[in-house]
């Protein structure tokens, strides 16, 4: 497995170093400096130089590196990688090169706890706090019924959940967030339009609950499997490992008991019956060499009820234009020449609603006139209570041996960020 895992800072300064095999020495960190973080045209995450693989995630101005000398499995490699990143949020708070200056003691305890001997353990952050802990609490002084505690939790059945946990007020919140990729052509032709999910989960809730929660009636997960033309098909699932998959498997309800906190309940992507949020309709054309005229109409396919906040249309101008008169109903367009586009801010669009942006753009003449490669618009929006891909959360139910009453919250989000892209 893991032979040695590592943290650079952008000019390839070793701040975390820690081998777990001898398999590996120290000097492999001068190698990846040289053949990764000096050398700027490496983009594959995953960089192979003789028996030695190394596996690297940008985070802010850093490298978090893991390096093995067997065949891994990629996929399990990065995951303990991202998941370290997620336990050092929780602990510090941004993760950055100043940030682990501040806490390298606590970092190498954690490394040293969640990895052994190149295996990768408990990497539950609710566990590892009541243990590896920031405050003054030395570990000698923890109470014997406490340390049993931190015992029974870290070995048991539900390693992610103490049994003591009390609140006065029991609450669980569920957030389903969507992002849509869109590629469309210029004759309107959908090139690509899948979504990528996320069920997160901020459960507040006393004891050792039992939480069901259920989806649409019509669920697809399996391409096999025939579902209706209104069902939703997901190509794949990944659920945090407190989840019963047997039950899910034949009921498609997921049962599960919660960790205490915030998590990633659930994982999924969706290629088909994809409802697209925002409809752009561009029309550009080239009115001789000195000038081009815009018009693009964005409409929205949603319930009137319902809106989308913070969207930001980018519109394309070839490279030697020098000014923009822009037009708009709604929000504000302005033209940035630093990045050779016009973008149109509109903070709020009701669903129903078409608002169109006109605009000319003056181009100075050149001596070698170049044919514009007319890169894509790109739309930036949020829609909430609304899912492109038809997911539903159904009911949510907490059975707790006590019988206490909990408040059930549920919110959708659907965003684009850079993925949503029309050609013209």
């Amino acid at each position: 497995m893991i032979s040695g895992f590592f943290i650079f800072n952008q000019k390839g300064e070793v701040l975390i170093s820690r081998l777990y095999r001898t398999d590996l020495k120290r000097s492999i960190a001068d190698v990846f400096r040289i053949q990764v973080v000096s050398n700027s045209d490496v983009r594959s995450p995953i960089i192979t130089l003789g028996s030695t693989s190394f596996f690297h995630v940008r985070v802010n101005n850093l490298y978090v590196v893991a390096v093995t000398k067997c065949n891994a499995n990629a996929a399990l490699v990065f995951e303990f990688c991202y998941r370290f990143i997620s336990i050092a949020k929780s602990y510090f708070g941004k993760v950055d090169e100043e940030a682990v200056k501040n806490n390298f003691v606590l970092i190498y305890e954690l490394i040293d706890e969640i990895i052994d001997f190149g295996y990768p353990q408990n990497s539950e952050a609710d566990t590892l706090k009541t243990y590896i802990t920031t405050e003054s609490v030395v570990s000698t002084s923890i109470a014997a019924e406490e340390s049993s505690k931190i015992t029974t939790q870290a070995t048991g059945s539900t390693s992610w959940r103490r049994g003591d946990v009390k609140y006065k007020k029991n609450e669980a919140f569920v957030d389903v967030v969507e992002t849509v990729n869109l590629s469309m052509s210029a004759k309107g032709t959908i090139l690509r339009a899948d979504v990528d999910g996320h069920i997160l989960m901020r459960a507040y809730l006393s004891g050792t609950p039992e939480c069901k929660f259920g989806l649409n009636d019509k669920l697809v997960i399996d391409k096999n499997e025939r579902g209706g033309g209104d069902a939703v098909e997901l190509d794949d699932c990944r659920f945090h490992q407190c989840v019963r998959l047997d039950e899910f498997d034949s009921t498609r309800t997921i049962s599960f008991i919660p960790p205490d906190g915030e998590f990633e309940l659930m994982r999924y992507r969706s290629t088909s019956n994809i409802k697209l949020p925002l409809k752009v309709i561009p029309t550009v054309n080239e009115i001789g060499t000195t000038q081009v005229s815009y018009v693009v109409t964005v409409k929205t396919n949603f319930n009137n009820k319902l809106s989308a906040t913070n969207v930001i249309v980018r519109i394309p101008t070839p490279l030697n234009t020098t000014s923009v008169d822009c037009k708009v109903p709604l929000g504000k367009a302005k033209y940035v020449p630093a990045e050779n586009v016009v973008v149109w801010k509109i903070p709020r669009i009701q669903g129903g609603q078409e608002v169109t942006f006109t605009g000319a753009a003056k181009l100075t003449s050149t001596t070698h006139r170049q044919v514009w490669a007319r890169p894509p618009i790109d739309v930036d929006f949020q829609v909430l209570m609304f899912t492109a891909s038809g997911l539903i959360v159904r009911f949510l139910k907490v059975f707790e041996k006590s019988n206490y009453h909990s408040v059930k919250w549920v919110r959708y989000l659907t965003k684009a960020s850079g993925t949503y892209q029309i050609r013209f």
